[in-house]
């Protein structure tokens, strides 16, 4: 259903958290990079009504070799418009909803770390501006092929009948959905990176950082030294 999304985040701490994306998230034993390879360009098939948009690269200025995070001024703007951001908002909590373990993408502000990410002036960060923008226009356009409505307006179901299509790996054989199913694994890819580099994504990881032991280190458990042991002898 409908939605408005609003910002949850300063600049600095979606620069923060962009920048901690960067990084592996293990995540049921699965390596969640966002940093990807470029992908292989594949033709566009007429059928998959992919709008296959171009956009110019952003050109403001990155980092540089010496960031200041303490200056209130970001190095580039934000891009996505209201209506993006909505569609991020509804896609982010459809990835990564609400459950026992912690709260969804969008209470962690997962939109606003999107925005920033594909709103940098990379080469990487650029191809998946392309990709995610593509996307979402594809979205907006198959839910006006199926229900007649842009994709925030469908109801639940019919949001998630368009996203089953092209959520499973098996869809990317059939051309009319392999640029949508690519599209969506980049962004769920996404959605998880912001989600686990959120105070909430690592508490839920049982990551503990630099916290103090009371009393004697207790080193490794049992089941660990057993797991090296068996590491080790395979080696």
């Amino acid at each position: 259903m409908s939605t408005v999304y609003n910002p949850k985040m300063t600049r600095r701490e979606s620069l923060k958290r962009m920048g901690s994306m960067t990084s592996v998230v293990m995540i049921g034993g699965i390596a969640v990079a966002c940093e990807a390879p470029e992908p292989e360009a594949t033709a566009v098939d007429a059928s998959s009504h992919w709008p296959n948009l171009d956009f110019a690269a952003i050109s403001d200025n990155g980092y540089g070799t010496d960031p200041s995070m303490i200056s209130p001024t970001a190095p580039w703007p934000r891009t996505l418009s209201a209506a993006q951001l909505d569609q991020v908002a509804v896609l982010s909590d459809i990835i990564c909803p609400r459950d026992e373990r912690g709260p969804s993408a969008t209470e962690v502000g997962v939109p606003d770390v999107i925005d920033e990410w594909v709103s940098a002036p990379y080469s990487s960060q650029h191809r998946d501006r392309v990709q995610i923008l593509n996307g979402l226009q594809w979205l907006d356009d198959e839910a006006g092929r199926r229900f007649g409505s842009r994709f925030v307006a469908a109801s639940d179901a019919q949001q998630i009948e368009i996203i089953e299509d092209i959520a499973y790996r098996d869809r990317h054989d059939m051309p009319k959905f392999e640029h949508a199913v690519q599209f969506f694994a980049r962004l769920r890819r996404l959605v998880f990176g912001g989600y686990f580099t959120s105070p909430e994504g690592v508490a839920d990881i049982g990551y503990i950082g630099n916290v103090p032991i009371a009393g004697d280190y207790p080193g490794p458990t049992d089941e660990a030294m057993e797991h090296l042991n068996r590491v080790i002898a395979d080696l």
